[in-house]
């Protein structure tokens, strides 16, 4: 393969890359920098072409356009006929299923791509002791895959991941298959083991509260395009769009759509906002957090009659949710209402809304 360079100060950089299949395009047109040591996960609904990113980043898939550099090297170009062999990324792949060989033990597991790519007994021996401590599985390291539990399994299979020492770690929603409990263990354990290795790992989950609580980095992807790209506490503070508004959050944030009328910007006869915020648009959409509306009535304050919908505990408070027609609206109040699925209850809109954003999707700032 011909040694095309690029600048090295990112760990991976994506540029006009696209994916298409046949008369389907998957990823349209998408560039992404991830810095070395970054911790990126992209989330997003099902579809939306994150793993589809990552199997063109694992090198099992090749991009129709663009090209993927990784420390520097152009790895992936699909315009110039360069593709690096998945096995010379320096590049780790964990799957969502174990993939684990049955007739291995689980040292033989985690040896193996290491014969392969040439270690000597000795080296092996020793890097195999290395990642069974890291991962807290030395006491498994004569047994088969049958004599270990799904957890255990899925450390051996990061483990023998690990093994070769890739500079960029890929995961396919390695926890998917793991019950509540466990789930919530392995993000410690990944994030852990993220931070003693420093390589740099892109992490594909449709789960937001596993982007949320790992990410160095987020990349929130809807329709093989990336929403939004950067640190978590940005993209929850400042969302740019309405897509990582409604999506990101638990409970998520809340849309109302509002005409201007006069100087006030105003929902089903109710005025809510000044028409400023709108910037000269007629109409927009306000959102609102869970936190800023509640069922408890405060003078001064606008409310919105909506149909109670459920009620749950979380975290000593209560989400309240209710539909207000084909809306959904999610409120944090102190007390369970009394109230049941169907009745009408009154929400209060307490304070200006957290952002306001074009009927086209994107913020106004």
């Amino acid at each position: 393969m011909p040694a095309v360079r690029t600048e090295p100060q990112d760990a991976i950089r994506i540029t006009g890359l696209a994916k298409r299949f046949g008369d389907f395009t998957a990823i349209p047109d998408l560039s992404l920098a991830v810095p070395p040591g970054s911790f990126l996960v992209l989330v997003g609904p099902s579809g939306c072409g994150k793993s589809t990113l990552l199997r063109m980043l694992a090198g099992l898939d090749e991009p129709s356009a663009g090209e993927i550099a990784f420390m520097g090297q152009v790895v992936s170009s699909g315009a110039g006929g360069v593709v690096a062999d998945p096995r010379k990324r320096n590049a780790g792949l964990v799957f969502q299923s174990y993939a684990l060989w049955p007739h291995m033990t689980v040292a033989g597991n985690i040896g193996w791509p290491l014969k392969v790519a040439g270690w000597d007994k000795a080296a092996r021996e020793a890097r195999i002791g290395e990642v069974l401590a890291l991962l807290g599985i030395s006491a498994l390291r004569d047994r088969y895959p049958a004599e270990i539990s799904g957890g255990q399994q899925q450390r051996v299979a990061i483990a023998r991941t690990l093994a070769p020492k890739p500079a960029i770690l890929l995961f396919d929603e390695p926890l998917s298959n793991l019950d509540a409990k466990l789930r919530i263990e392995m993000r410690s354990e990944l994030m852990r083991i993220h931070r003693a290795t420093g390589a740099t790992s892109v992490y594909v989950t449709h789960d937001q509260v596993e982007a949320m609580t790992m990410a160095t980095h987020v990349a929130v992807m809807n329709q093989g395009r990336v929403e939004q790209f950067g640190p978590p506490a940005a993209l929850l503070k400042r969302p740019a769009t309405t897509f990582v508004a409604t999506f990101l959050g638990t409970p998520p944030g809340n849309l109302l759509p509002a005409r201007r009328q006069g100087d006030m910007l105003v929902h089903a006869g109710i005025p809510l906002a000044p028409a400023a915020l709108a910037q000269g648009r007629d109409e927009v959409l306000l959102f609102y957090r869970a936190e800023q509306i509640s069922t408890a009535k405060a003078a001064g304050r606008p409310a919105i009659r909506a149909e109670f919908s459920e009620a749950a505990p979380m975290a000593g408070r209560v989400m309240v949710t209710a539909l207000l027609g084909p809306i959904r609206l999610s409120a944090i109040t102190e007390d369970m209402p009394d109230a049941h699925p169907g009745d009408g209850i009154d929400l209060t809109l307490c304070g200006t809304p957290d952002a306001v954003f074009a009927l086209s999707g994107e913020r106004i700032e």
